[in-house]
């Protein structure tokens, strides 16, 4: 007697599966058409290519510093002292250069090692004292803001006769293939980030440490040190944006980072709502940058008052927090844990499990000779 088993196919969630197609690329598509509504309004001055020259040259920084908020923010901490942070690194490298004989290479190392340190204190602060990241991050950009008041006096730092030297400032201002360079830093800087978060153990420890503290001790993970390694990331790349910063302003403003802040956390948190929904990452924060460039673009050129800028950032920030919220909840409730390797996140994707530190591996040996 032959049994016949009859295999049935489980039946394709559409509804999910294009939910999860919106929620991936719904960013980048509102991006399309966002551009395309203000080429269509201003049909002589936004489609350019000036204007897209334009996007670049003044959006490039405060992308970078948005790639620096991302990194603490994909362990589940914020670094609030990046604005501080930005305009320090900005007026000591202007007074480095004006005030003083050192070669500018060598200003951007001192600069380099300052925003390692910050990042230091910030990663210990929280690691080791216990104090909430929001709290330290915020004491340390005041102590920032002080020291750069200190240096400057509340004053600009302007440079002599004999202006900047011209090897410094072509660093921000030259332009490759009709693009201005510092878009090429930018993209240089998405990469190594994204091959980090998505092909290196190290991106996937972070990873692992936000979504679930508990499971990364479990396995093995140094929590701490990994913590401090994502403050290291946001001090080194906060540092990076003050020095191209001062290449491009060639003026040592104090007040200038308190604007960079706001900004590089709308690009962050709207950014973990898209490509990889539910999780900081790479591209979606450039993503998310561009889309506040577009849109701050086409508002200025329509004659919008000064005020619409920051009415604009503070709104797109409270839809970016509740749609981080909404696409981390969706996510975990689809059964796939917040940092996984795996795609934009169909209904029934199954998490991949974090790689194994060292000393987890040895364990499991000594346990089964």
């Amino acid at each position: 007697m032959t049994t016949t088993q009859t295999a049935t196919r489980p039946k394709t969630n559409r509804k999910g599966k294009g939910g999860s197609i919106v929620g991936t690329w719904g960013l980048p598509i509102l991006a399309v058409l966002i551009f395309a509504l203000f080429a269509i309004l201003l049909p002589n001055t936004f489609p350019t290519g000036a204007n897209l020259k334009a996007i670049l040259t003044n959006q490039a920084i405060p992308a970078i510093l948005a790639i620096g908020a991302t990194i603490p923010i994909v362990t589940g901490r914020f670094d609030l002292s990046i604005g501080y942070g930005i305009g320090l690194w900005l007026v000591t490298t202007m007074y480095l250069l004006v005030n003083t004989s050192i070669p500018w290479p060598v200003v951007g190392l001192i600069v380099l090692a300052g925003g390692l340190l910050v990042g230091l204190v910030n990663g210990l602060l929280v690691e080791l004292a216990h104090i909430d990241s929001f709290i330290a991050t915020l004491g340390t950009g005041s102590v920032l803001y002080a020291i750069t008041g200190w240096i400057t006096g509340g004053g600009r730092i302007v440079p002599g006769a004999g202006g900047l030297p011209v090897d410094f400032t072509d660093m921000t201002t030259s332009f490759i293939l009709g693009l201005p360079i510092t878009f090429y830093y930018l993209l240089i800087i998405v990469v190594l980030l994204w091959l980090c978060l998505e092909h290196l153990p190290l991106g996937r420890y972070l990873y692992v440490v936000g979504a679930n503290p508990r499971a990364a001790d479990l396995v093995g993970i140094k929590r701490r040190r990994i913590v401090v390694y994502a403050f290291l990331g946001s001090g080194v790349i906060t540092a990076i944006a003050g020095f191209f910063l001062a290449s491009q302003q060639q003026i040592g403003d104090p007040s200038a980072g308190n604007a960079y802040l706001l900004p590089a956390f709308v690009g962050a948190l709207l950014g973990s709502t898209t490509i990889k929904p539910g999780r900081a990452n790479a591209w979606g924060t450039l993503i998310a940058v561009a889309i506040l460039a577009i849109g701050l673009s086409g508002l200025q050129q329509l004659g919008a008052q000064f005020w619409v800028t920051p009415l604009f950032n503070g709104l797109t920030l409270l839809a970016a927090v509740g749609l981080a919220g909404f696409a981390s909840r969706r996510r975990q409730k689809a059964g796939v844990i917040i940092g996984g390797a795996g795609g934009g996140g169909g209904a029934k994707e199954q998490p991949d499990s974090p790689p194994p530190a060292p000393e987890a591996t040895e364990r499991t040996a000594s346990a089964n000779p």
